[in-house]
């Protein structure tokens, strides 16, 4: 009875459309990706979302399928609210990056419009450690958000100029 419990709640879950956070977001087309100028940290976020699929942060622009140069990148954390005390009870986390794409064989693709991300957060000041973690997951998650645009205009780009 419990087997059969648990082969319902699997069919179950996989019917609903139930999946995993960050599953099936492997549609990058390209194999190798050169990164030029980019912080370490959406270095990362690239090396994580191209784990995804079979592609690869290149070393050199050599024999590379697309590549990014990140011409500016900003990330700034602001104060929304404040509490009777004065302490922020919200953050905003604001980031940008401007880019230009280069496909295969140096032939440079439209100029890339900048990517914003902008997420809020609460401030619970009761638990400041879980609140810092909470940071460092955000953020991880917009530079993660800037990788999958910036590869899905690229992919936009080269299939609208090999038409």
């Amino acid at each position: 009875m419990k087997k059969l419990f648990i082969i319902f709640l699997a069919c179950w879950l996989s019917a609903c459309g139930y999946h995993l956070r960050g599953a099936g977001q492997s549609t990058v087309k390209f194999k190798k990706v050169y990164l030029a100028g980019a912080t370490g940290a959406l270095r990362d976020g690239f090396d994580e979302v191209l784990k995804l699929s079979s592609a690869r942060l290149a070393q050199s622009p050599k024999g590379a399928d697309l590549q990014v140069r990140v011409l500016k990148e900003n990330l700034r954390r602001r104060s929304v609210s404040l509490n009777f005390s004065g302490r922020s009870n919200e953050f905003e986390l604001n980031y940008r990056v401007e880019f230009q794409l280069v496909g295969a064989g140096k032939v440079p693709l439209a100029a890339g419009k900048p990517v914003q991300i902008i997420r809020e957060y609460f401030n619970d000041q009761q638990e400041i450690l879980a609140k810092n973690n909470e940071e460092a997951v955000i953020r991880r998650e917009i530079y993660q958000q800037a990788v999958r645009t910036i590869l899905e205009r690229a992919q936009t780009q080269m299939q609208a100029s090999a038409k």
